[in-house]
C-alpha cells in the first residue's frame, strides 16, 4: 500500500468527484463552502498520482455549492456539476472564462449527475423536487423530465449495459428502474417533454430500505446487478431480474458504523465494490469472500470528517480516491 497523495483545499468540503475517461490521472472534484449549506461552491480539476506528496490543482468558482460531477464521454474538455441552486452547468476545461453552458430547471437542489456511457451525448440529473431530467449539451432544455419519486432524489444512474435503462434511490427508501422505452415516456404534446403517466412508469420499484437510500450503482460486468447503501448503514446487492415483493437482497455487507454515503462498484473487477461512509472511513468489499477471508477487503482512515465520495480508476486497478468534508482528497492504491 502505497503512501495516498492529499490535495487539500481549505474551506470548502468536498461532495464528489470523478475520474476522466480520457485521461489516466486526470480528476475532477465538486466541492462546497460552509459544508454545502450557504455559500459558494468550487470546481477542481487535479492530476492525480498515487504516492507522497500533493496534487497540482486548478479551480472554478461557482456562486452556490456544488454536489456533483460527472465527464462527458464525447469531450475530453468538458464536464457537468449539479449546484444546490437547482443549476447545471458546462464546462470547458480549455477556457478560463465563465461556464460554456448553464440550465435552470429544477426546483430544489440538484444532488447528482451521470453522463451515459452508451448514448454518450446524453446526461441525467437528479433533484430534491422529486425529478430526473434528461439533457443534451447542445440543447437549451431538457429533452425528457421523469417524475421518479414522491421525494427527493439523491442518485440516478444510467445502465452501462442497456442505453435505455436508468436507476434511482431517494429518501422513500426505493430503488426505482424507469425503462425510457415505454410509451409512458412520449411527449404528450409539442411543447412539453413530461411523460404521462410518471410515477407508475417504473419498470421496477424495490423496496430496498426502510430508511434513505443515498447512492447506488450498477455493476459494470453483470447486467441488471445493482448496489444500494444509505442510512441503515448496510451496503446491498440486487439482482433486478430475481427481486420479488419484499425478497431480501442477493448480499448484505454490514461493518459501517453510520450511513454509507457513496456506493461504487469497482470497472476492473465484477465482486469488488468500495464505500465512503459518515463514520470518516472508505471501506473496501468482496461479494465472494475466499475461505478465512470476510467480505471486507480494506479500510482507508485517515479523514477526520464525513467522507462522502469514492471513485476507482478507470485506467489502473487497485487504484482508488476518496473525499470529505474535512476537505481533502486522497488518491491510494488499494
Amino acid at each position: 500500500m502505497n503512501s495516498p497523495s492529499v490535495l487539500h483545499t481549505p474551506g470548502f468540503a468536498h461532495y464528489a468527484l470523478a475520474w476522466s475517461p480520457f485521461h489516466t490521472t486526470r480528476l475532477a472534484l465538486a466541492s462546497s463552502a460552509n459544508f454545502g449549506l450557504v455559500g459558494n461552491g468550487r470546481l477542481h480539476l487535479v492530476s492525480a498520482n498515487p504516492g507522497p506528496g500533493g496534487l497540482p490543482s486548478v479551480s472554478y468558482e461557482t456562486q452556490d455549492g456544488l454536489y456533483d460531477v460527472a465527464w462527458s464521454e464525447v469531450h475530453e474538455n468538458q464536464l457537468v456539476t449539479a449546484s444546490g441552486d437547482g443549476s447545471l452547468r458546462l464546462w470547458d476545461v480549455m477556457l478560463n472564462d465563465l461556464p460554456i453552458r448553464a440550465w435552470q430547471e429544477h426546483t430544489q437542489e440538484v444532488f447528482s449527475v451521470d453522463w451515459s456511457n452508451i448514448k454518450k451525448d446524453t446526461f441525467a440529473s437528479s433533484s430534491w423536487d422529486g425529478t430526473i431530467k434528461l439533457w443534451m449539451p447542445d440543447r437549451p432544455r431538457s429533452i425528457t423530465t421523469v417524475q421518479a419519486h414522491h421525494s427527493c432524489v439523491y442518485q440516478a444512474l444510467f445502465s452501462p449495459h442497456q442505453p435505455d435503462i436508468l436507476a434511482s434511490c431517494s429518501t422513500d427508501g426505493t430503488l426505482k428502474l424507469f425503462d425510457l422505452r415505454t410509451p409512458s415516456y412520449l411527449t404528450t404534446g409539442p411543447n412539453t417533454n413530461t411523460f404521462v403517466n410518471p410515477l407508475s412508469a417504473a419498470a421496477l420499484t424495490i423496496p430496498a430500505s426502510g430508511t434513505e437510500i443515498l447512492s447506488l450503482d450498477w455493476n459494470k460486468y453483470r447486467p441488471m446487478v445493482l448496489a444500494s447503501a444509505g442510512v441503515d448503514k448496510l451496503v446491498k446487492v440486487w439482482d433486478c431480474r430475481m427481486v420479488k415483493l419484499g425478497e431480501t437482497p442477493q448480499t448484505q455487507l454490514p461493518g459501517h458504523e453510520y450511513a454509507v454515503r457513496k456506493v461504487q462498484w469497482s470497472p476492473h473487477r465484477a465482486d469488488v465494490l468500495a464505500t465512503a461512509s459518515y463514520d470518516m472511513t472508505c471501506r473496501v468489499w468482496t461479494t465472494t469472500p475466499a475461505p478465512g477471508r470476510g467480505q471486507l477487503l480494506y479500510i482507508h482512515d485517515p479523514h477526520t470528517e464525513f467522507v462522502v465520495g469514492c471513485a476507482w480508476s478507470i485506467f489502473e486497478e487497485g487504484i482508488l480516491a476518496s473525499c470529505g468534508w474535512d476537505s481533502r482528497l486522497n488518491v491510494f492504491r488499494v
